[in-house]
């Protein structure tokens, strides 16, 4: 079953802003209404594509195809999903650089 979604009204300047946001992008006054335009026609193409009839038509990648596995085949390659034990934590933090016994410390890279 595929699901449909409808976009009425489009991008707005307001929605451009709060999408800029929640990427930390810092979008200059000339270049909100490109990304507007630019995202109502990403918007317009996907309309377009979810108006095709794909009835019949196979997905075109499933890990079976990147597999070359024969269909009867596919569930039988791959490794059980089972429980196993994981790596021991004190180990893991003597190795790494910096480390409060718990969490490994890194940089800042993100200011807001």
């Amino acid at each position: 079953m595929s699901e449909t979604v409808e976009f009425a009204e489009g991008v707005t300047l307001a929605d451009v802003r709060r999408v800029a946001e929640l990427a930390n992008l810092e979008l200059t006054a000339e270049e909100e209404p490109r990304m507007q335009r630019d995202l109502n026609a990403i918007l317009g193409h996907v309309a377009q594509l979810n108006e095709l009839d794909t009835t019949g038509v196979e997905p075109m990648a499933q890990v079976g195809q990147m597999l070359a596995l024969p269909k009867d085949e596919v569930g039988r390659a791959l490794r059980l999903d089972e429980v196993r034990p994981s790596v021991n934590r004190a180990a893991v933090m003597a190795s790494a650089p910096e480390s409060d016994g718990r969490f490994f410390k890194v940089p800042k890279v993100i200011e807001r």
